[in-house]
Protein backbone atom coordinates (compact mmCIF):
# COMPACT_ATOMS: atom_id res chain seq x y z
CA UNK A 1 0.00 0.00 0.00
CA UNK A 2 1.27 3.48 -0.98
CA UNK A 3 2.19 5.97 1.76
CA UNK A 4 -0.37 8.95 2.28
CA UNK A 5 0.79 12.22 1.78
CA UNK A 6 -1.21 15.93 1.86
CA UNK A 7 0.53 18.34 0.10
CA UNK A 8 -0.47 22.07 0.46
CA UNK A 9 -0.79 23.15 -3.03
CA UNK A 10 -1.22 26.31 -4.66
CA UNK A 11 -0.81 25.27 -8.19
CA UNK A 12 2.82 27.32 -8.90
CA UNK A 13 5.90 26.23 -9.66
CA UNK A 14 7.09 24.83 -6.49
CA UNK A 15 4.08 22.90 -5.46
CA UNK A 16 3.37 21.53 -9.32
CA UNK A 17 7.04 20.41 -8.60
CA UNK A 18 6.48 18.72 -5.59
CA UNK A 19 3.16 16.83 -6.72
CA UNK A 20 5.15 15.34 -9.65
CA UNK A 21 8.67 14.44 -7.68
CA UNK A 22 6.63 12.70 -4.64
CA UNK A 23 4.58 10.87 -6.72
CA UNK A 24 6.91 9.46 -9.70
CA UNK A 25 10.45 9.93 -8.08
CA UNK A 26 8.95 8.36 -4.35
CA UNK A 27 5.98 6.70 -4.96
CA UNK A 28 3.62 8.54 -2.59
CA UNK A 29 -0.14 8.56 -3.16
CA UNK A 30 -0.49 12.67 -2.78
CA UNK A 31 -3.51 14.45 -2.23
CA UNK A 32 -3.49 18.20 -3.13
CA UNK A 33 -5.56 20.66 -0.87
CA UNK A 34 -5.69 23.73 -1.98
CA UNK A 35 -6.70 26.33 0.94
CA UNK A 36 -8.52 29.32 -0.48
CA UNK A 37 -8.10 32.26 0.90
CA UNK A 38 -9.81 34.88 -1.21
CA UNK A 39 -7.17 34.39 -4.31
CA UNK A 40 -8.89 32.19 -6.77
CA UNK A 41 -11.44 32.30 -9.11
CA UNK A 42 -14.04 29.49 -9.79
CA UNK A 43 -12.52 29.48 -12.65
CA UNK A 44 -8.84 29.33 -11.04
CA UNK A 45 -9.93 26.47 -9.27
CA UNK A 46 -10.95 24.69 -11.76
CA UNK A 47 -7.39 25.25 -13.74
CA UNK A 48 -5.23 24.32 -10.36
CA UNK A 49 -7.42 20.92 -9.87
CA UNK A 50 -7.08 19.85 -13.74
CA UNK A 51 -3.10 20.53 -13.32
CA UNK A 52 -2.69 18.46 -9.90
CA UNK A 53 -4.61 15.56 -11.39
CA UNK A 54 -2.14 15.99 -14.86
CA UNK A 55 0.67 16.02 -12.26
CA UNK A 56 -0.08 12.82 -10.86
CA UNK A 57 -2.18 13.65 -7.98
CA UNK A 58 -4.53 10.83 -6.70
CA UNK A 59 -6.90 13.16 -4.86
CA UNK A 60 -7.66 17.24 -5.26
CA UNK A 61 -9.40 19.54 -2.85
CA UNK A 62 -10.62 22.73 -2.76
CA UNK A 63 -10.73 24.74 1.17
CA UNK A 64 -12.36 27.50 1.16
CA UNK A 65 -11.20 29.44 4.38
CA UNK A 66 -11.81 33.03 2.88
CA UNK A 67 -14.05 34.19 5.59
CA UNK A 68 -12.65 32.31 8.50
CA UNK A 69 -9.25 34.40 7.19
CA UNK A 70 -11.45 37.65 7.94
CA UNK A 71 -13.27 36.84 11.15
CA UNK A 72 -9.48 35.10 13.06
CA UNK A 73 -7.22 37.38 11.03
CA UNK A 74 -7.94 40.45 8.67
CA UNK A 75 -10.35 41.96 11.23
CA UNK A 76 -7.65 42.48 13.82
CA UNK A 77 -5.43 43.35 11.04
CA UNK A 78 -7.29 46.97 10.24
CA UNK A 79 -8.33 47.42 14.16
CA UNK A 80 -4.36 47.48 14.80
CA UNK A 81 -3.68 49.05 11.52
CA UNK A 82 -0.76 46.65 10.42
CA UNK A 83 1.88 47.18 8.43
CA UNK A 84 4.95 45.38 8.74
CA UNK A 85 7.57 48.15 8.37
CA UNK A 86 5.14 51.14 8.42
CA UNK A 87 4.57 49.33 4.74
CA UNK A 88 3.34 46.07 4.19
CA UNK A 89 -0.12 44.85 5.34
CA UNK A 90 1.35 41.00 5.61
CA UNK A 91 -0.77 39.49 3.66
CA UNK A 92 0.58 36.65 2.31
CA UNK A 93 2.05 36.19 6.10
CA UNK A 94 -1.10 36.26 7.16
CA UNK A 95 -2.80 34.26 5.36
CA UNK A 96 -0.28 31.28 5.89
CA UNK A 97 -1.11 30.19 9.10
CA UNK A 98 -4.75 29.84 8.15
CA UNK A 99 -3.50 27.80 5.75
CA UNK A 100 -1.53 25.86 7.43
CA UNK A 101 -4.17 24.98 10.16
CA UNK A 102 -6.79 24.80 7.03
CA UNK A 103 -3.94 21.67 5.23
CA UNK A 104 -3.44 19.71 8.91
CA UNK A 105 -7.06 19.50 9.79
CA UNK A 106 -7.71 17.56 6.31
CA UNK A 107 -4.31 15.32 6.56
CA UNK A 108 -5.63 14.45 10.19
CA UNK A 109 -9.45 14.12 8.91
CA UNK A 110 -8.30 11.69 5.83
CA UNK A 111 -5.71 10.10 8.13
CA UNK A 112 -2.67 10.43 5.97
CA UNK A 113 0.61 9.25 6.80
CA UNK A 114 2.35 12.39 5.94
CA UNK A 115 1.83 16.22 5.06
CA UNK A 116 4.43 18.11 2.89
CA UNK A 117 5.05 21.78 1.43
CA UNK A 118 6.71 23.42 -1.10
CA UNK A 119 8.48 26.00 0.77
CA UNK A 120 12.12 26.68 0.12
CA UNK A 121 15.01 27.02 3.36
CA UNK A 122 15.82 30.28 2.93
CA UNK A 123 11.87 31.97 3.81
CA UNK A 124 9.70 32.37 6.37
CA UNK A 125 6.94 30.31 5.06
CA UNK A 126 8.45 27.17 6.29
CA UNK A 127 8.93 27.97 9.90
CA UNK A 128 4.77 28.95 9.67
CA UNK A 129 3.70 25.60 8.04
CA UNK A 130 6.24 23.68 10.04
CA UNK A 131 5.70 25.14 13.44
CA UNK A 132 1.53 25.52 12.51
CA UNK A 133 1.93 21.47 11.57
CA UNK A 134 4.12 20.60 14.70
CA UNK A 135 1.86 22.04 17.07
CA UNK A 136 -1.34 20.72 15.84
CA UNK A 137 -0.87 17.63 14.77
CA UNK A 138 2.15 15.91 16.84
CA UNK A 139 3.44 12.74 15.17
CA UNK A 140 3.08 13.27 11.49
CA UNK A 141 6.02 13.63 9.90
CA UNK A 142 6.91 16.76 7.10
CA UNK A 143 8.57 16.10 3.87
CA UNK A 144 9.72 18.83 2.41
CA UNK A 145 11.32 18.75 -1.35
CA UNK A 146 12.08 22.16 -1.98
CA UNK A 147 13.90 22.76 0.96
CA UNK A 148 15.63 19.27 1.57
CA UNK A 149 17.44 19.46 -1.96
CA UNK A 150 18.03 22.86 -2.18
CA UNK A 151 16.56 23.40 -5.36
CA UNK A 152 16.21 26.77 -7.86
CA UNK A 153 13.18 27.72 -9.59
CA UNK A 154 15.24 26.97 -13.17
CA UNK A 155 15.82 22.83 -11.99
CA UNK A 156 12.36 23.06 -11.08
CA UNK A 157 11.26 24.19 -14.60
CA UNK A 158 13.71 21.98 -16.63
CA UNK A 159 12.09 18.67 -14.49
CA UNK A 160 8.70 19.37 -15.32
CA UNK A 161 9.59 19.90 -19.25
CA UNK A 162 11.94 17.36 -19.25
CA UNK A 163 8.89 14.71 -17.87
CA UNK A 164 6.55 16.45 -20.39
CA UNK A 165 4.70 18.45 -18.29
CA UNK A 166 4.10 22.22 -20.27
CA UNK A 167 2.73 25.27 -18.62
CA UNK A 168 3.53 29.24 -18.91
CA UNK A 169 6.95 28.77 -17.67
CA UNK A 170 8.08 32.48 -18.57
CA UNK A 171 4.56 33.54 -15.83
CA UNK A 172 6.41 30.95 -13.35
CA UNK A 173 9.44 32.52 -13.39
CA UNK A 174 7.60 35.18 -10.95
CA UNK A 175 5.95 33.35 -7.39
CA UNK A 176 2.85 35.28 -7.22
CA UNK A 177 0.57 34.40 -3.82
CA UNK A 178 -2.82 36.19 -4.32
CA UNK A 179 -5.20 36.66 -1.99
CA UNK A 180 -7.97 38.62 -0.14
CA UNK A 181 -5.35 40.94 1.38
CA UNK A 182 -3.22 41.77 -0.67
CA UNK A 183 -0.93 39.46 -3.01
CA UNK A 184 2.78 39.01 -2.89
CA UNK A 185 5.18 38.96 -6.13
CA UNK A 186 8.99 37.38 -5.87
CA UNK A 187 11.06 37.43 -8.53
CA UNK A 188 15.06 37.82 -9.74
CA UNK A 189 14.48 41.38 -8.98
CA UNK A 190 13.51 41.15 -5.55
CA UNK A 191 17.13 39.05 -4.97
CA UNK A 192 18.83 42.68 -5.46
CA UNK A 193 18.70 45.57 -3.11
CA UNK A 194 19.04 47.86 -6.33
CA UNK A 195 16.28 46.60 -8.96
CA UNK A 196 12.62 46.61 -8.55
CA UNK A 197 9.87 44.39 -10.42
CA UNK A 198 9.01 45.69 -14.08
CA UNK A 199 5.63 46.35 -14.35
CA UNK A 200 4.35 43.23 -16.17
CA UNK A 201 5.34 41.06 -13.06
CA UNK A 202 1.91 42.71 -11.11
CA UNK A 203 -1.12 40.80 -11.86
CA UNK A 204 -3.31 44.10 -11.78
CA UNK A 205 -2.45 46.76 -14.49
CA UNK A 206 -3.42 50.13 -14.82
CA UNK A 207 -7.09 50.58 -16.17
CA UNK A 208 -8.35 54.44 -15.15
CA UNK A 209 -7.14 57.83 -15.34
CA UNK A 210 -8.42 61.03 -14.03
CA UNK A 211 -9.51 60.54 -10.25
CA UNK A 212 -12.80 59.52 -8.31
CA UNK A 213 -13.81 59.69 -4.74
CA UNK A 214 -14.19 56.76 -2.88
CA UNK A 215 -16.13 56.52 1.05
CA UNK A 216 -15.23 53.74 3.02
CA UNK A 217 -18.09 53.66 5.87
CA UNK A 218 -16.59 51.63 9.25
CA UNK A 219 -19.23 50.88 12.39
CA UNK A 220 -17.09 49.19 15.35
CA UNK A 221 -13.89 49.19 12.67
CA UNK A 222 -15.29 47.37 10.88
CA UNK A 223 -16.73 48.00 7.28
CA UNK A 224 -20.10 48.57 6.81
CA UNK A 225 -20.24 50.33 3.31
CA UNK A 226 -18.47 51.07 0.28
CA UNK A 227 -19.91 54.11 -1.53
CA UNK A 228 -22.98 54.11 0.57
CA UNK A 229 -23.86 50.16 -0.45
CA UNK A 230 -24.18 48.41 3.23
CA UNK A 231 -22.45 45.22 3.22
CA UNK A 232 -23.03 42.46 5.69
CA UNK A 233 -20.72 40.28 4.01
CA UNK A 234 -17.22 41.71 4.94
CA UNK A 235 -14.99 39.84 2.24
CA UNK A 236 -17.16 41.35 -0.54
CA UNK A 237 -16.56 44.87 0.92
CA UNK A 238 -12.90 44.42 0.88
CA UNK A 239 -13.22 42.79 -3.01
CA UNK A 240 -15.53 45.55 -4.06
CA UNK A 241 -12.75 47.88 -2.82
CA UNK A 242 -10.34 46.38 -4.59
CA UNK A 243 -11.91 45.96 -7.41
CA UNK A 244 -12.77 49.83 -7.20
CA UNK A 245 -9.00 50.51 -6.01
CA UNK A 246 -7.03 48.39 -8.25
CA UNK A 247 -7.72 50.08 -11.73
CA UNK A 248 -5.88 52.77 -10.48
CA UNK A 249 -2.64 50.24 -9.58
CA UNK A 250 -2.58 51.30 -5.97
CA UNK A 251 -0.66 49.95 -3.87
CA UNK A 252 2.00 48.52 -5.09
CA UNK A 253 5.64 48.84 -3.16
CA UNK A 254 8.43 46.55 -1.99
CA UNK A 255 8.64 45.68 1.36
CA UNK A 256 12.56 44.93 2.99
CA UNK A 257 12.88 43.47 6.42
CA UNK A 258 13.93 41.06 8.84
CA UNK A 259 12.75 36.92 8.57
CA UNK A 260 11.44 34.58 11.11
CA UNK A 261 15.58 32.92 10.77
CA UNK A 262 17.26 36.68 10.73
CA UNK A 263 18.61 36.83 7.25
CA UNK A 264 17.33 40.45 5.14
CA UNK A 265 14.16 40.04 2.97
CA UNK A 266 12.85 41.62 -0.14
CA UNK A 267 9.15 41.07 -1.67
CA UNK A 268 7.01 43.07 -3.86
CA UNK A 269 3.66 43.42 -3.70
CA UNK A 270 0.39 44.89 -4.34
CA UNK A 271 -2.66 45.74 -2.14
CA UNK A 272 -4.80 48.26 -3.30
CA UNK A 273 -7.53 47.60 -0.58
CA UNK A 274 -6.00 46.27 2.32
CA UNK A 275 -3.92 49.79 2.05
CA UNK A 276 -6.78 52.05 1.20
CA UNK A 277 -8.64 50.35 4.18
CA UNK A 278 -5.91 50.63 6.58
CA UNK A 279 -5.17 53.73 6.15
CA UNK A 280 -8.58 55.27 6.38
CA UNK A 281 -9.13 52.87 9.57
CA UNK A 282 -6.40 55.04 11.14
CA UNK A 283 -7.98 58.50 9.97
CA UNK A 284 -11.23 57.64 11.52
CA UNK A 285 -9.32 56.30 14.80
CA UNK A 286 -7.64 59.57 14.88
CA UNK A 287 -10.43 61.63 15.02
CA UNK A 288 -12.55 59.32 17.52
CA UNK A 289 -10.08 57.66 19.80
CA UNK A 290 -8.51 59.49 22.76
CA UNK A 291 -5.06 60.15 23.00
CA UNK A 292 -3.62 56.96 25.15
CA UNK A 293 -6.84 54.99 23.42
CA UNK A 294 -4.59 55.49 20.25
CA UNK A 295 -1.05 55.15 21.58
CA UNK A 296 -2.02 51.82 23.84
CA UNK A 297 -3.28 50.58 20.58
CA UNK A 298 -0.74 51.11 18.24
CA UNK A 299 1.89 48.91 20.37
CA UNK A 300 -0.34 46.36 20.55
CA UNK A 301 -1.57 46.21 17.25
CA UNK A 302 2.53 46.41 16.15
CA UNK A 303 3.01 43.26 18.65
CA UNK A 304 0.33 41.84 16.87
CA UNK A 305 1.75 41.99 13.50
CA UNK A 306 4.71 40.89 14.29
CA UNK A 307 3.57 38.07 16.17
CA UNK A 308 1.53 36.96 13.15
CA UNK A 309 4.55 37.31 11.07
CA UNK A 310 6.85 35.30 12.92
CA UNK A 311 4.32 32.29 13.08
CA UNK A 312 2.73 32.90 16.74
CA UNK A 313 -0.96 32.87 16.00
CA UNK A 314 -1.41 30.14 18.11
CA UNK A 315 0.18 31.52 21.09
CA UNK A 316 -2.47 32.47 23.51
CA UNK A 317 -1.48 35.97 24.47
CA UNK A 318 -2.91 36.64 20.65
CA UNK A 319 -6.28 35.98 21.95
CA UNK A 320 -5.80 38.92 24.57
CA UNK A 321 -4.68 41.25 22.57
CA UNK A 322 -7.73 40.50 20.07
CA UNK A 323 -9.73 40.85 22.93
CA UNK A 324 -8.30 44.53 23.70
CA UNK A 325 -8.32 45.66 20.29
CA UNK A 326 -12.11 44.38 19.54
CA UNK A 327 -12.71 46.82 23.12
CA UNK A 328 -10.93 49.61 21.23
CA UNK A 329 -13.08 50.16 18.05
CA UNK A 330 -16.76 50.84 19.96
CA UNK A 331 -16.82 54.21 19.29
CA UNK A 332 -14.54 53.64 15.37
CA UNK A 333 -17.43 54.34 13.59
CA UNK A 334 -17.39 56.68 10.91
CA UNK A 335 -17.33 57.55 7.29
CA UNK A 336 -13.64 58.14 5.45
CA UNK A 337 -13.64 60.16 2.13
CA UNK A 338 -10.75 58.97 -0.10
CA UNK A 339 -9.84 60.40 -3.30
CA UNK A 340 -8.33 57.79 -5.90
CA UNK A 341 -5.76 58.85 -8.64
CA UNK A 342 -3.06 56.86 -10.52
CA UNK A 343 -0.57 54.85 -8.68
CA UNK A 344 -1.88 56.84 -5.64
CA UNK A 345 -4.30 58.05 -3.07
CA UNK A 346 -5.20 61.06 -0.73
CA UNK A 347 -7.21 60.71 2.75
CA UNK A 348 -9.41 63.66 2.39
CA UNK A 349 -11.37 63.58 6.02
CA UNK A 350 -13.98 61.77 7.83
CA UNK A 351 -17.53 61.91 9.12
CA UNK A 352 -18.34 60.31 12.18
CA UNK A 353 -20.99 61.14 15.34
CA UNK A 354 -18.19 60.45 17.34
CA UNK A 355 -15.60 62.69 16.02
CA UNK A 356 -13.65 64.35 19.20
CA UNK A 357 -12.89 67.47 16.91
CA UNK A 358 -16.60 67.68 17.67
CA UNK A 359 -17.26 70.13 20.77
CA UNK A 360 -17.81 73.27 22.43
CA UNK A 361 -14.07 73.03 24.12
CA UNK A 362 -12.64 75.46 21.23
CA UNK A 363 -10.92 75.24 17.62
CA UNK A 364 -7.42 74.26 17.62
CA UNK A 365 -5.40 77.44 16.01
CA UNK A 366 -8.48 79.82 16.08
CA UNK A 367 -10.92 79.94 19.82
CA UNK A 368 -10.38 78.87 23.18
CA UNK A 369 -14.07 78.29 24.90
CA UNK A 370 -12.69 76.11 27.76
CA UNK A 371 -9.65 78.14 29.14
CA UNK A 372 -8.82 81.14 30.16
CA UNK A 373 -5.44 82.98 29.04
CA UNK A 374 -4.12 82.87 32.94
CA UNK A 375 -5.35 79.04 32.87
CA UNK A 376 -3.12 78.62 29.99
CA UNK A 377 -0.38 80.67 31.96
CA UNK A 378 -0.84 78.71 34.90
CA UNK A 379 -0.74 75.22 33.51
CA UNK A 380 2.27 76.09 31.38
CA UNK A 381 4.54 76.93 34.70
CA UNK A 382 3.62 73.79 36.06
CA UNK A 383 4.72 71.51 32.93
CA UNK A 384 8.19 73.22 33.01
CA UNK A 385 8.58 72.46 36.82
CA UNK A 386 10.42 69.02 35.66
CA UNK A 387 12.53 70.41 33.01
CA UNK A 388 13.99 73.77 34.68
CA UNK A 389 14.64 71.58 37.77
CA UNK A 390 16.71 69.22 35.46
CA UNK A 391 18.28 72.38 34.08
CA UNK A 392 19.19 74.18 36.86
CA UNK A 393 20.94 71.28 38.57
CA UNK A 394 22.81 70.97 35.03
CA UNK A 395 24.05 74.47 35.27
CA UNK A 396 24.87 74.36 39.13
CA UNK A 397 27.55 71.46 38.12
CA UNK A 398 28.75 73.16 35.38
CA UNK A 399 29.96 76.65 37.69
CA UNK A 400 31.73 73.73 39.91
Amino acid sequence: MKRKVVLAYSGGLDTSFCVMYLSQELGYEVYTALANTGGFTEEDLKKVEKRAYKLGAKKHVNLDITKEFYEKGIKYMIFGNVLRGATYPISVSSERIFQAIAIINYTKKIKADYVAHGSTGAGNDQVRFDLTFDVLAQGINIITPIRDMVLTREYEINYLKQHGFEADFIKMEYSINQGLWGTSIGGKETLRSEQTLPENAYPSQLQKQGEEILKISYEHGEISAANGKEYQDKVKAIQEIECIASRYAIGRDMHVGDTIIGIKGRVGFEAAAPLVIINAHRMLEKHTLTKWQQYWKDQLGNWYGMFLHEAQYLEPVMRDIESFLQSSQRNVTGTVIIRLRPYQYTLIGVESDFDLMKTNFGKYGEINKAWTPDDIKGFTKIMAIPSKIYHMIQEKNRKK
